[in-house]
């Protein structure tokens, strides 16, 4: 018989963790609206998350289990969102393990209807804020005046690093042709031919004058005749950090974010490491010439600020399609940097 983990809280508000020398403490902040995102309509054909019926019924039998059945767990979009904070929880874990502090967890607006904008209740006692970028553009999810001033503040104080994640941009074209090269390219069928995310993150990087955005939405690259995913192009000698080390390959995800430099040449921003591409199933990127897209940047600190901001899908500190132990050196690496 396994032993049991600790009990699970909810509805409680959250305990201000002490500073630690030398020991990050981690919080993390899902941009949803989980009442908007959770109570679209089944019927919508575009820009909503699918229901936990529609999840099993795609990925049949893996949760035809008791604890997936309605007697246990959400059916609705509402599971399907519940499936994203549970397959962060061993990310949570290995980054709690490894700096001696719980990783906090917060929603912009939860379950609940309560709204938490990001101010100094989060990032008083948070040196590394992780801005998971999963709100649909349709919600209108946009950074405030007050909480872009708050992270400004906030990132002036030596050791912080702010984490931006906004996720893909599919099929935000008119034209239905390009939509369903783009669906056919993924070939995930629980993602629909129009899904935009991010634009709380998007909001934040325009205001942070960061140069940078999320498009399309591209399957990388597998090693031939296996399943694995394809080795980073990694850049390691300006990894001044060391995210990369014992980290081969990130997540297989099969339609992650190319994080575009606008302007391409712009020195603002480090690329530390690029991804392959699947090239055996079209694209207009790879059309264009593209064999690899963008998933880890750094900019590093300026005059105006002393911390360090980092680009990398959400899904990196996930595990829903999958984990490795080259994403738990990733998790230990982001959670040690100094």
């Amino acid at each position: 018989m396994s032993t049991p983990g600790p009990a699970r809280t909810y509805n409680q508000n959250h305990i201000p963790r002490k500073y630690t020398a030398g020991k990050r403490r981690l919080s993390i902040y899902w941009t949803w609206s989980y009442p908007w995102e959770s109570q679209r309509d089944p019927a919508a054909m575009e820009n909503r998350f699918s229901t936990m019926t529609e999840v099993r019924n795609v990925l049949w039998p893996d949760y035809e289990t008791p604890e997936w059945s309605a007697a246990q767990f959400l059916q609705g979009i509402a599971g399907t969102l519940e499936l994203f904070h549970r397959s962060a929880l061993s990310f949570q874990q290995i980054a709690g393990e490894a700096t001696g502090h719980p990783v906090a967890v917060f929603q912009r607006i939860d379950q609940a209807g309560y709204k938490l904008p990001i101010d100094e209740r989060i990032l008083a006692d948070c040196d590394t804020l992780l801005v998971f970028g999963l709100d649909h553009i349709l919600s209108e999810q946009e950074a405030s005046p007050e909480e872009i001033a708050a992270i400004r503040e906030w990132l002036k104080r030596d050791g912080t690093c702010l984490l931006l994640a906004p996720h893909h941009d599919v099929g935000f074209t008119s034209d239905m042709k390009q939509r369903q090269m783009e669906y056919l390219h993924h070939g995930d069928r629980l993602v629909p031919r129009q899904q935009r995310f991010g634009q709380y993150t998007r909001s934040l990087m325009k205001a942070l004058d960061v140069p940078v955005h999320n498009t399309y939405g591209l399957r990388p690259a597998q090693v031939k005749g296996t399943k694995e995913i394809a080795p980073l192009t990694a850049f390691r000698d300006i990894d001044k950090h060391g995210l990369l080390n014992n980290v081969p390959t990130l997540n297989f995800h099969p339609h992650l974010p190319h994080y575009e430099l606008i302007p391409e040449d712009t020195k603002a921003v480090h690329v530390l490491a690029r991804q392959p591409i699947d090239l055996d199933r079209p694209h207009p990127f790879t059309a264009a010439g593209n064999t690899e897209f963008n998933c880890l940047l750094w900019m590093p600190p300026n005059q105006q600020r002393a911390g360090d901001i980092v680009l990398l899908d959400s899904t990196n500190f996930t595990t829903l399609f999958g984990g490795t132990d080259s994403l738990k050196n990733l998790w230990r690496n982001f959670a040690l940097m100094r």
